[in-house]
């Protein structure tokens, strides 16, 4: 579907925008954590839009102060209902690194301004929506709300919370992707349906007293999980109940889950179908202004990255331990066309400061687009085994033939000068294709190509369910001789993980060395944070690895957590102490003096060996 980018209009943030549209009253409020940005990257604006489309009147109502209810009641009541939502992130990961310590910056704020979000956001603002309004619906959603549908470990608190629909004055949650669901909503109660009585919706979760709800469920098939107070007190209760989550994430046979909490009865129905290519064509073409909304005075900086970038698909069949992807917009790809990527990169040219340069293409990962295996129509997903974990699955189809089109035909578009790759590449699955990885060397990478083998250490790669440094090897091999091949001089930028499940010093201790041994001393070291609803999480949590059942080493202290991330920083004499004290506690002073093959000197200063002239590569 088509629309007139020259009418577009940010959706209204204040009650003089919908006079100027005409409007006395809106049909649906959507309270967000995030700045309103006018871009498919961000939440609010994608299903205000997809509303608007649908002939809804809908209104922006960004990062309310909290603690003024007359914040909730700008936009007066909502004819139909208010939808609420913590923004892009979880509001705790967005308001505290993962040594638990506030954030200097929020990318989703004006400014990048801290503290213009609640803690627990979807909450907050379901508290005080109904004290503004008692009688209006409250639906909620995004990736707090979808994430932290089920008792889930909190890392913040240290402990086990409620379903966050037991804890917020809502009436619906959706989960995963919305749109769908979302539609379905507006649609049923501008119909005239009691919201109370919508409870057959896939991707929804809805609640129901504590006295009746297995007469309300009889007939229908579900299974109960272990109960709140269960998972609470119980670790391996909680590790069986992720297992089972994790096999009825699957749309078209998933089950509908109940989970009993002291006061209610959290009911989770099936996932919802992902959209199809024509739908999800419709979502990216709506007529966004790609814009911060004219009221702020600077600029958001989570729009930098994605202003002038294309997302190709949604999902990801990787299922990474510590990604939630899997549990939000599912393991499935679903891909755009490319005529409507074309159409989209079209209007990117029109805009005033577009430079030339597309800087993205992709989605969770940049070379998933358009593959998919040939069982997920009929059957859906595998739940008893991974797709590229120990091994690339013979069943999936890796072919990069569309990508490699679409690349292509983006480069012969007026006015678009480069197509950059800034997103991950999945290098196991760019092994599977050369000429793919050839392509991007010659054409689509600005130096450096951003790879995540995460760890060095098979034990923590496979508790991360990623492959390991074998794979990396062949990878790094590859795309050293094409770069050869070529004349370039261009390098790999490699994410690592410190801290994750399955991780002790002398892991750690392993990968440091690896990476003295191979120049690839990397500053991108991310300390593993557990967020709701990863199977890492989980680990941290209970120490089982929910797939096997088997324990695994954990570390929790803040600063066990410290020495892991220190040891891959080496060369920083600012952590000295740290590693000295870690190479003690493992035995392994032999990486203390002034050899090629120390990781810190024998004095109490920096790393003195030949190895400080290695550049990662």
């Amino acid at each position: 579907m088509k629309h007139d980018k020259k009418t577009s209009k940010p959706l209204p943030m204040s009650k003089k925008e919908m006079h100027q549209r005409g409007w006395d009253t809106l049909d649906i409020i959507i309270v967000t954590g995030d700045a309103y940005v006018d871009h498919p990257s961000f939440g609010a604006a994608l299903i205000g839009r997809l509303l608007e489309a649908r002939g809804f009147r809908v209104g922006i109502i960004a990062q309310p102060a909290h603690d003024k209810p007359e914040e909730f009641k700008k936009l007066g009541k909502p004819k139909l209902f208010f939808a609420a939502t913590a923004g892009n992130m979880d509001s705790m990961v967005s308001n505290y690194t993962p040594s638990l310590k506030p954030r200097k910056r929020d990318m989703y704020s004006s400014g990048g301004t801290p503290g213009m979000r609640p803690d627990r956001a979807t909450i907050v603002y379901s508290n005080r929506i109904h004290q503004a309004y008692p009688d209006a619906p409250i639906v909620i959603a995004g990736v707090e709300a979808s994430l932290r549908r089920l008792a889930q470990y909190d890392f913040q608190s240290g402990k086990v919370r409620k379903s966050i629909l037991a804890d917020a004055p809502a009436d619906l949650l959706i989960y995963g992707m919305g749109e769908t669901q979302t539609e379905e909503i507006a649609r049923r109660l501008q119909a005239g349906e009691d919201i109370k009585q919508i409870k057959d919706i896939p991707g929804t979760v809805w609640k129901t007293p504590v006295k009746s709800w297995k007469e309300e469920l009889k007939g229908m098939y579900y299974i109960e999980l272990e109960s709140y107070t269960t998972v609470s007190e119980e670790k391996e209760a909680f590790a069986r109940n992720y297992r089972t989550l994790w096999q009825q994430q699957n749309p078209g046979n998933g089950k509908v889950l109940v989970q009993p909490h002291p006061k209610t009865i959290i009911v989770q129905n099936p996932p919802a179908k992902p959209l199809e290519t024509q739908k999800l064509d419709e979502v990216y073409e709506l007529p966004y202004t790609r814009q911060k909304h004219p009221a702020y005075k600077e600029d958001i900086p989570a729009i930098e990255p994605v202003r002038f970038s294309l997302t190709t698909h949604r999902g990801c069949f990787g299922a990474c331990s510590f990604c939630a992807i899997a549990h939000h917009q599912g393991r499935m790809v679903n891909s755009r066309s490319i005529e409507s990527l074309l159409r989209e990169a079209k209007s990117l040219t029109k805009m005033k400061d577009f430079k030339g340069n597309i800087n993205g293409v992709g989605g969770p990962t940049a070379n998933m687009y358009s593959m998919e295996c040939p069982q997920w129509k009929s059957k859906g997903v595998c739940t008893d085994k991974f797709c590229l974990y120990p091994k690339v699955c013979p069943s999936m189809n890796t072919d990069h033939s569309k990508n490699m089109e679409l690349l292509n035909r983006l480069e012969q578009i007026p006015g678009v000068k480069k197509v950059f790759i800034t997103y991950g590449v999945r290098y196991d699955l760019a092994l599977t294709q050369p000429e793919y990885l050839e392509m991007i060397c010659k054409k689509h990478v600005s130096g450096r190509l951003a790879v995540a083998p995460e760890h060095y250490s098979k034990k923590v790669t496979d508790s991360m369910r990623k492959p390991g440094r074998d794979v990396f090897e062949k990878f790094v091999e590859m795309y050293s001789a094409i770069n050869k091949k070529l004349g370039k001089e261009q390098y790999l930028q490699t994410y690592l993980m410190s801290g994750h499940p399955g991780c002790g010093l002398k892991e750690m201790i392993e990968t440091a060395e690896y990476i003295r041994d191979n120049k690839l001393y990397s500053e991108q070291v991310q300390d593993f944070t557990p967020t709701p609803m990863t199977a890492s999480t989980c680990m941290y949590h209970t120490g089982i690895d929910p797939f096997t059942g088997e324990n695994i080493e954990v570390a929790t202290s803040r600063r066990d957590k410290k020495i892991q991330r220190t040891i891959l920083h080496y060369r920083d004499k600012r952590n000295r102490k740290y590693i000295l004290e870690a190479l003690k506690t493992a035995d392994r002073m032999d990486l203390v003096g002034n050899s090629w093959k120390c990781l810190i000197s024998g004095k109490n200063g920096m790393w003195e060996s030949n190895s400080h002239k290695q550049q990662g590569r």
